[in-house]
């Protein structure tokens, strides 16, 4: 083999090694700092006017999907959903039209600084007239009154539902 041929093969190998460290960098940087947390007032009113972050289409979405979704039907209006156990303990929010989405990804309506809860674990909704409460596909899972569900099961006063740390349970509210 010529020199020339030696040396290239030197650096490309020096390139992929280089390559190789920043990748790895990269990939503990993200597993270390990656979900930034932001702490928000439990008084925020941007949270009840905020656009839905679920699923596409389908059943409490604000396109137009569900026009159950779309009522203002004053049981409805009335219901709180409270935070009774985890870091976020005391939390309360007031449920609309708009669908709760909760992880530890920002743009989450609830913000749970918690490492088993999914960036986009689970939602909250309206569907003819019943909460709903939707695991998004969750890694560990969603917990109502102690039993893991899958898809959209109805959320109704007095239950628990808990992810990772957190538990919340739906309220009636003063009306």
């Amino acid at each position: 083999m010529s020199e020339l041929t030696l040396v290239a093969l030197r650096l490309g190998f020096v390139l992929a090694l280089w390559v190789f460290v920043i990748v790895v960098v990269l990939v503990l940087r993200n597993d270390l700092f990656g979900t930034t947390v932001v702490t928000r007032s439990s008084r925020d009113p941007r949270r009840e006017q905020r656009p839905a972050s679920g699923p596409v289409g389908g059943a409490g979405a604000p396109d137009g999907g569900d026009p159950a979704a779309m009522r203002t039907d004053p049981e409805v209006t009335a219901t709180a959903m409270v935070v009774t156990a985890g870091p976020l303990r005391g939390t309360s929010l007031t449920l609309g039209s708009t669908p709760i989405l909760i992880g530890r990804a920002p743009e989450c309506t609830l913000v749970l600084d918690d490492d088993y809860a999914s960036n986009r674990h689970a939602r909250v909704f309206e569907r003819e007239g019943e909460w709903m409460v939707e695991d998004l596909g969750s890694t560990n899972g969603t917990l109502l009154s102690g039993r893991r569900i899958e898809g959209a099961v109805p959320f109704r006063p007095g239950a628990q539902v808990r992810i990772g740390r957190t538990e919340i349970e739906l309220r009636r509210g003063p009306r």
